[in-house]
């Protein structure tokens, strides 16, 4: 189906765009922090994407694009790393305004600690791999930082959100990766990923999808606190 991509790409953005107006979570008062931190994730993850697409660890099928490339990158894939941030930061606003207990204040750093440890061994172990080691290595680091260095008191918040996104991640990038479709959206290199599925979806990509969200609440948490609009910091 030809804008298969484009089509999943409004499909996910079109819930929390209409619902950003709700008066108890009144999301879009916080563009003004939202965008700007999107925008230094997109900028990263699309220098990424282009780099790895150039080397063929991964690819994407014409026949589910709309035809229009921007840096050699369909279009659909740069909307991607706009519509998935934007709704899974809807998602951890509507959590946090929502459900007021903090589930996993007593064991979010346990947690957290346990995973860097383990996705920087996965790194090292299996570096000549490279959206495996990259992606595990980056978003392990990261964590450590944000836990060790910056403290960061969000973090067990934003772990219920991670979780509750996984659902329609799932959804969305089962579909991609050709659940209930013919043929792959997003093929990977095999030599390049753990080959380590979840239905169809490469183990990487749960990862990738933290490192991207990680890196975007780490800039949003910060630009409300610029802007004075109820950083959690």
């Amino acid at each position: 189906m030809k804008y298969l991509y484009l089509y999943l790409d409004l499909f996910t953005l079109a819930g929390p765009m209409l619902l950003s107006f709700d008066k108890k979570v009144a999301f879009y008062k916080k563009w003004k922090a939202l965008f700007p931190a999107i925008f230094i994730m997109s900028a990263i993850f699309i220098a990424w994407d282009v780099y790895f697409t150039h080397l063929g660890i991964w690819g994407f099928n014409p026949k589910y694009l709309s035809g229009i490339y921007i840096l050699n990158l369909p279009v659909e894939e740069c909307l991607f790393f706009i519509v998935v941030p934007y709704a899974c930061m809807f998602i951890y606003e509507c959590l946090n305004a929502y459900i007021r207990i903090d589930l996993f204040k007593q064991s979010y750093l346990i947690i957290y600690t346990i995973l860097a440890f383990i996705l920087i061994l996965i790194a090292v172990m299996f570096y000549h791999q490279l959206y495996t080691s990259i992606t595990f290595a980056g978003c392990g680091i990261l964590i450590i930082f944000m836990v060790v260095y910056f403290k960061s008191p969000y973090l067990s918040r934003f772990l219920l959100a991670y979780i509750v996104c996984l659902l329609p991640f799932l959804l969305i990038n089962g579909i991609l990766t050709g659940s209930m479709i013919d043929e792959q959206v997003v093929w990977y290199n095999s030599y390049h990923i753990f080959n380590l599925r979840i239905f169809t979806i490469p183990i990487e990509d749960t990862i990738y999808n933290l490192f991207m969200l990680l890196t975007t609440l780490t800039g949003y948490e910060y630009f409300k606190c610029r802007f004075n609009i109820a950083c959690a910091i």
